[in-house]
Formats: C-alpha cells, structure tokens, sequence
C-alpha cells in the first residue's frame, strides 16, 4: 500500500513565493518521457532556496541556511496545494532547527522537538539540491560516508550510506533506495538514476530551467469513445474535491455509476503510478465500464490536483466517499439505486466502511483490498524488504527490523493517517457489511496486501451472513494487476507494462454490469 503525505509539523516561516520566482538551476526527474518531479533551486555560499513541485502532490518550498562542513543549521518550509500561483498563501508553515542531536519544529501552535544524532542533514522528498549535500560532504571525507538524515516527512533519523563507484559517481542508499549519482570532484550532483523506479535525474542549469514544466494531465475521453468526460465538483465541508464524470452516449433513461477511490499516497482521480511510462488503472477502469454503459465518477484525493481539504484518516476519506454517492445520486443522468464502489489498495479498505453505512450501495469491488491490520500489513512490508536487502548482513537483520518498527511507530504519534491506518481492523467492518454484494479481486504475487488476505475477507463476509460474496485470485498478478511472476515492488522499475490485465477488467465490468 502506498503512504500518505506524512507531515510532523505544521509549518510556519516567511512566505518563500516572491523569494524563489527566479531559479538559475533546476533537477528534473523523469520515468521514460514522462516528467514528474521538478525542483528549481538557487544556491549561495549560505543558502539553498528551493521549489519542489512533483505531478499530483503538493508543492514544498524552502530555503535551508547552511552551516561549516556542508551542514544545515535551520530551514524554514511551507507546503502549498498543487498548481498554485506564486503568490499563493501556503497550507503549511514551520521553521525547522537542526541543533547537535535534536531537531526543533516551530510553528504558531509551539512545535515540537525531535531527537537525532549529531551531524544529522535534512531529507526532503524529491530534493536532490539537499541530496546534494550528502554526496558533498561524502567528497570532503574521501568519498565514503555514513550520515544520519532526519526525514522531514516523518519526523525519523535514516541512515544515509554514500560509496563511491567510480571516479565521476558514488551509489547513495536510504532505507534500500539505491540512487546512482554521476558528480564531479566536490560532490556535486550532476544526474543519476533511481534504478528500482526505473527514474532518471537530469540536472539543467541557465533559462533552460525556467522553461521546464510539469505536464497538464488530460482527462478528456479518447476519439471515438461511446461515452463523454466532464469536470466536475463535489462539495465537502469547507472545500471541494474535483474530478471527472463519464457518461455513456447516446443511452436513454438513467445509467448506473461507479466511484472509484484510490489507494494510499495522495493521488490522482486515474491513481496514477510512475510504472512503465505511467500506470493509471482508474482511466483503464473508467474506459471500460463506459464501453458498458457504466458512468464512473473518479475524483483526485484532498489537496490533489482540483481537489482541496487537508490530509486526514482512512475514515475521512470515507467519508468523502459519501459525499460522492451523495452527489452522484442527485444528477438526473445516474440511477441513485444502482451506484457502486470500485476500491484498490487503501481503497479496498474504504469500500467496505461505506457499504456498511449504506445498504443502497448495488456492489463494491475490493481490488488488493486488505483483511490484516496496518501493523501486520508494514510488519510483513518491513521485514521482507530488510530480508532481501544485500547490504544488510543476516545478524543485523533482527535490530533492523526493531529500528524500522520503532520509526514506524514515531512517525505515527505525528501522522493521524499513520496511527489509524496501523491499529484499524478491516475484519471487523467486513462483519458489517450483510446486505452490499461484495467483489474480491486478488494479485496471486501481490507482496503489498498478500494473497491469504483475500480468501479471509471473503469469510468474513459470508460469516456475517452475506450471501452475495464473489472472490477471484489472478495467477501472476502483482499488487497492480499488471502480469509479474516475482511481484515484488522492488521490481515495478523493471515492469514493461503499466496496464491492468484485461481478465481483471473483464471480470469487473461483467460483475458490475448485472448490479
């Protein structure tokens, strides 16, 4: 399952808009053609200032003052909503203060202080210009280094290990994310790869910088298509969530609609996914049930793309799901009593609490939807990915799985996602759900939300007396319903495809069609 936006701190600090208009230099990430991360930054002899904007995430903005020996002695942040203007008021605000083996976060509420170790650097998601100073300081003590990096999306100290490959590149590893790095001899990144993401780091330099941009995702119905594609919103408590109806043509009388709801991460109304030149299973979902007379109604996630709110639980997002249906059921094109859910991942757990709310729901299909507790779920993610790891050496790996478990838990008493999502049991909301036929779909090689689950919320189900539960395991399909033997995520850089298998659509589209 994929995390969400997690923030130890609300920040506060002088708004960095007017202060990081002109760039002279800018790293770009890129999976194939597609662009997805932008970050444009100016340094001096005692600043970075900096803008990250990544495809479909809200944007950081920063400025890091810089100490001796390629150190950070504080950073004010702010975080804005996707695609604001420059001279938009941030969400977020925060001042951080690195000082010898404690971090301090200061914001109008007071702020809190975290331990670290001493010499700690700041890590910033997507920020190769702070990545920048690892390898630099990596240089300045003969190319290799172990250094302490305080993740400022968590709140938790991460060993950062930086060796030297070759003379013009060092491999830097965090948590087992290998980047390969080409720098010159001060340790300045010049480009790289993430190979795992199948990612590419390009560093541009001059105007060229300012000319980059992030593309505008198209959400239009492709040429020919049966069925239309409209922009729509829908009203929250204090702030909308936009996306995209389609409606079949040329129907008379009302269609039935489907809401699909993203998993973990904070995504895009198609969940889009940097795999393969780009995974947008939602979009797969939405042309095929069109083609069927289906409407489908898929909206990007708070503080996502036209869609506002702030990050909240598993439960909020539910209920934002509500309002969907809600909505949904007043346009006099949709059937009010014939809307389903279409779940994935995160939003497999989501269907269920909605359908136990509202026995009118005609279905809800559980794509990888889990039947364990978060804590089982990263438990499992956890020590399998510290089991396969080479640079950790089997004696290790006990301790390494206690340090990651204990960061977990630090991370959640500042992450209300985090702390709900690891204590909710999605059993005992399967045990609700008596009336609203239910459609388990299962990746055989899924090692996100493992096989075994999709068999025990089918008991759960029936055991609670629903008597319309289909479950269907797929050989050879990961936790993306893309064909893939191994099924590791360790792997998705190396996927060729970025499409959902067509049985899985088949089987979906067939099941709805007769709700």
């Amino acid at each position: 399952m994929h995390r969400r936006l997690a923030l130890p701190f609300l920040l506060l600090a002088p708004a960095l808009g007017a202060q990081v208009a002109i760039e002279p230099s800018a790293f770009v990430i890129r999976n194939g053609h597609d662009t997805l991360v932008v970050e444009r930054f100016a340094r001096t002899e005692g600043t970075i200032t900096g803008r990250v904007t990544a495809k479909g995430q809200p944007e950081f903005r920063y400025r890091a003052f810089l100490g001796p020996g390629h150190s950070v002695d504080s950073m004010h942040m702010e975080v804005y909503a996707p695609g604001v203007a420059a001279d938009a008021k941030p969400l977020q605000e925060a001042r951080v203060i690195l000082r010898g083996d404690s971090v301090l976060i200061r914001n109008t509420g007071g702020g809190r202080d975290f331990a670290t170790q001493p010499g700690a650097l700041p890590l910033l998601n997507n920020s190769y210009a702070l990545t920048e100073l690892y390898t630099e300081r990596a240089r300045a003590h003969g190319d290799s280094a172990d250094i302490p990096g305080f993740a400022l999306n968590g709140g938790v100290t991460l060993a950062v290990a930086v060796r030297p490959l070759a003379a013009d590149s060092v491999v830097l590893t965090v948590v087992g994310q290998v980047n390969r790095l080409r720098v010159d001899a001060t340790g300045r990144i010049l480009g790289g790869t993430m190979p795992s993401a199948g990612l590419v780091i390009t560093r541009v330099e001059g105007a060229a910088a300012s000319r980059i941009a992030l593309g505008k995702p198209d959400y239009s119905a492709p040429a020919g298509a049966p069925y239309t594609a409209r922009e729509v919103t829908v009203p929250r408590d204090g702030f909308t969530l936009g996306g995209t109806l389609t409606l079949p043509s040329g129907v008379t009388g009302r269609v039935p609609a489907v809401v699909t709801i993203t998993g973990s991460g904070q995504q895009d109304r198609d969940e889009y996914i940097a795999v393969a030149g780009g995974y947008r299973p939602f979009r797969q979902v939405a042309d095929t049930l069109g083609r069927r007379g289906i409407a489908v109604l898929r909206l990007d996630d708070r503080m996502i793309g036209a869609s506002g709110g702030t990050v909240g639980t598993s439960a909020d997002y539910a209920d934002d799901v509500r309002a969907a249906v809600a909505w949904l059921r007043e346009q006099p094109e949709i059937d009010p009593e014939r809307i389903a859910l279409v779940g994935h991942s995160e939003g497999g757990l989501i269907a269920p609490m909605v359908a136990a709310t509202d026995p009118r729901l005609k279905g809800a299909v559980l794509m990888a939807g889990p039947s364990q507790t978060g804590r089982q779920i990263l438990t499992f993610q956890q020590k399998q990915a510290i089991d396969l790891e080479p640079s950790i050496a089997p004696a290790s790996r006990d301790s390494a799985y206690r340090a990651n478990m204990a960061m977990t838990d630090s991370s959640a008493a500042t992450n209300p996602w985090l702390r709900y999502f690891l204590a909710y049991d999605p059993l005992a909301t399967a045990s609700r759900v008596t009336t609203v036929p239910i459609l388990i779909l299962q990746g055989a090689t899924d090692h996100q939300v493992t096989p075994e689950q999709a068999p025990a919320l089918e008991r759960a189900f029936t055991a609670a007396g629903n008597r319309d539960v289909t479950m269907r395991v797929f050989p050879e399909l990961n936790h993306l319903f893309i064909h893939d033997p191994s099924g590791l995520p360790s792997g998705y850089g190396a996927l060729t495809s970025n499409l959902v298998d067509p049985e899985v659509l088949g089987v979906l589209a067939d099941w709805l069609a007769v709700r």
